[in-house]
Order: structure tokens, then sequence, then C-alpha cells
């Protein structure tokens, strides 16, 4: 690794990367992250999660207390607790696209992430708890004001099946991926991704992305990683992501990220 100049930023997925099984970021982990923030490397994470997900490590980010939240959707100020930056679906764009999918696919189902949380047409199958009161409505409705992700269910095709047909279907009217062990595709605004979000981050630090390291593990991370100077996919990531990162570091549940920081930094 010596040919390479030590890195200026470390960009990290949560789920299936950072944080264990579990959810949780270990002792070992934590300790790694401290040493390279002190070395003045801000660690950014960068995740699928929407905002009511992501609080969950939020005590884990850094003095520069930025994390890149909802797939690019928003920059969100720890310190602040606040958006620094959005990026979302317009009400026109999303109704739109969610009426060609259905068109193509029936039996697809809605539901949208907000600023305030989640909320789900009728028939989504929501697989992880959400709170009591949440507004069900027709999509439409729901995109009333836009949201940061549309999320497409389907409870019949396969993850990739569904997402090509979807592509088929909508063009590039908004961009589709996806991260779960479920046939669910997570939209975001057209161009809005991880990758382009994150340069816009690095941008205002005056950071190229061959300053950058990057970890990932599902398709959701496959533009960071391309845009980054280094990368990884984790030891059990999703094929895809095998074939595009430069390096394969050790499962997540291995701290995998953590020991490719320490030799990367000789911590």
């Amino acid at each position: 690794m010596a040919e390479h100049p030590r890195p200026r930023l470390v960009a990290t997925d949560l789920d299936g990367t950072l944080v264990d099984r579990e959810g949780n970021v270990s002792d070992y982990t934590r300790e790694v992250l401290l040493e390279v923030e002190r070395l003045g490397v801000p660690v950014v994470f960068v995740t699928g999660r929407p905002l009511r997900w992501a609080r969950d490590v939020f005590e884990h980010v850094g003095s520069h207390g930025l994390a890149v939240i909802s797939n690019g959707a928003a920059v969100w100020d720890v310190a602040a607790d606040r958006a620094r930056l959005e990026r979302p679906i317009t009400p026109e764009a999303g109704r739109e696209f969610a009426r060609l999918l259905r068109e193509a696919v029936p039996g697809t189902a809605y539901a949208v992430e907000t600023l305030a949380g989640i909320e789900l047409e009728p028939g989504f199958m929501e697989r992880y708890p959400i709170p009591d009161v949440v507004r069900r409505a027709h999509v439409d409705e729901l995109l009333d004001a836009g949201a940061w992700k549309l999320l497409a269910r389907h409870e019949e095709l396969s993850p990739q099946e569904f997402w090509d047909r979807a592509e088929a279907a909508t063009g590039d009217r908004l961009t589709i991926t996806w991260s779960s062990s479920t046939t669910l595709l997570e939209i975001s605004a057209a161009q809005v991704t991880k990758a382009s979000t994150l340069a816009m981050v690095c941008a205002d630090l005056g950071i190229g992305p061959e300053e950058v390291i990057a970890f990932g593990d599902m398709p959701n991370d496959i533009p960071m990683l391309s845009w980054a100077g280094r990368s990884w996919a984790m030891a059990d990531a999703h094929p895809t992501v095998v074939e595009v990162a430069d390096e394969v570091a050790p499962s997540h549940h291995e701290d995998g990220v953590a020991r490719v920081l320490a030799g990367v930094f000789d911590l």
C-alpha cells in the first residue's frame, strides 16, 4: 500500500460494511475511527439509511459532523441537527415514475422517506417496525411535498428482475438502486447517488476523488466505489460490488473496515 498517498477522507457504508450483524459499531472499530479522525482525516458515513435509522450511529460521527444519508438525498449536519443539503424527488417526477412502474409491473407497492419519516401505501408490506402513527395513502398523496427516497416493493419478483423491469419502464427519469435482501427498490432523484452527493461534500473540503477511500457491500454502493480513488468491497459483498472494487476487505462482522484502515494509516 506504500505506493498510494495517504487518503484525506474515508467514506464508508454502514449496514453490511461498518456495523456488525446487530447494527452496532464494535469497540475496535470505534477506536480505529477515532484514531483516523485524530490524524485529521474525516470518516464520512455514506448510507442508504433514512434519517430515523442513521441517528442510531451518529454518536460515531467525528468532529466534521457530516453524514450522507438516504443514498445521497441529504447531507446531515449532526451537530446542528439539520440538513446541510437536500436533493429530493419532486412530486411531479415521483408521480410519473410511480405510474409508469406500476403500469409495467402490477403488484408494485410504494412508500416514501422524508425528513419527517416514512409514509406508506396500504399495500406496502414493511419488514421493520415503524411508528404506530404513520400516514397510509396512495403514492400520489404521499408525494405531495416530494420525498428523499421513493421505495418500491414487490412480493413476487427477485430484486434484480424488479430493477431491470423498472429501468425498462421508466428510463433514466429517476435513479434506481437496491441494498436490501428483499425485493425493495430505492429510488432517488435523477443523478442522485451516494457518489454524486459525496463528491459535493468533498468539493467543499477541497478533496478530490483520488484522495478518497471507500467501503461498501451492495449495489447502491457501486457508484461511490467507482468514483473513489481506492475502494474495498466487503468479503461477503454482492458479486457486482466485488467486480468494481479495487480490493476486498474482511467481512463486516470481522471489523473489515477498521482492519483495512489500521493498515492504510499504520495504526
